[in-house]
């Protein structure tokens, strides 16, 4: 992978999309390792169908980065569902002063993420588990001041996942592609039982090198204690979503 491209397409990207405060040496160092890293285990595992800079770069990193002005400094940030290590990866580049912790029910793309962690210096804790159980345990349970989800769930079942991991007066942030509105409106009914409050919706379009992706980023607050029966079993948050 020849560095001086990668460094090309990072800048023209991060600038279309406003991000140009994130293109810093230091930064974009870590990405290129990142990216070098993710792309030599993906040929062993299966971390990501992007290959090429021209899509990982907007669709991974720009993509993930974004919410970083959303969240407090010094927050303690769960992601739950993060994967092959999005948006937590990129998050923790640009946010050192964040307390990022990954939840995953898939032990070796967990594994992948805390090494990716490590050998990039970043001071990420992991946790190999599923959310509707790990979410009961006292250590985790309202026990985050940011909660942030990518591609896992549509929201009417996310919310059950996420929500009771949030402290009171914590926020939930569901990053989502166009339909999201639609995600927005099938959820809001069942919020409130979980102690949520629809926030703000935020629409933007996600720049490529060519054209661009409509995104969008539901807020959800918490407003109360999350009662102590949800959540429920993936199988009954499935079957029958809060509404």
């Amino acid at each position: 992978m020849d560095k001086n491209q990668f460094y090309h397409i990072f800048a023209d990207v991060f600038k279309k999309n406003n991000l140009q405060i994130y293109v810093k040496d230091e930064i974009v160092e870590k990405f290129f390792l990142l990216t070098e890293l993710m792309l030599q285990t993906n040929t062993v595992m299966n971390i990501t169908a992007l290959t090429t800079l021209e899509k990982i770069i907007p669709l991974h990193y720009a993509d993930c980065v974004i919410p970083a002005s959303y969240v407090k400094e010094g927050a303690a940030v769960l992601d739950v569902g993060c994967g092959g290590g999005f948006p937590i990866l990129p998050l923790a580049i640009v946010r050192p002063d964040l307390h990022l912790t990954g939840l995953d029910s898939t032990e070796k793309k967990i594994r992948y993420v805390q090494s990716t962690a490590n050998e990039l210096g970043l001071p990420i804790q992991t946790i190999h588990g599923r959310a509707e159980e790990i979410a009961h345990d006292w250590i985790h349970r309202e026990t985050y001041d940011v909660v942030i989800s990518r591609a896992v769930a549509r929201l009417n079942m996310l919310n059950e996942l996420c929500l009771p991991f949030l402290k009171p007066g914590g926020t939930f942030w569901a990053m989502k592609g166009a339909a999201g509105k639609e995600e927005q409106t099938e959820a809001a009914d069942g919020c409130p039982k979980l102690g949520g409050k629809m926030g703000p919706y935020i629409e933007y379009p996600l720049h490529l090198l060519d054209g661009s992706e409509q995104r969008t980023m539901i807020c959800i607050d918490k407003i109360a204690h999350t009662p102590p029966t949800y959540p429920r079993s993936f199988g009954a948050i499935k079957k029958k979503p809060l509404s």
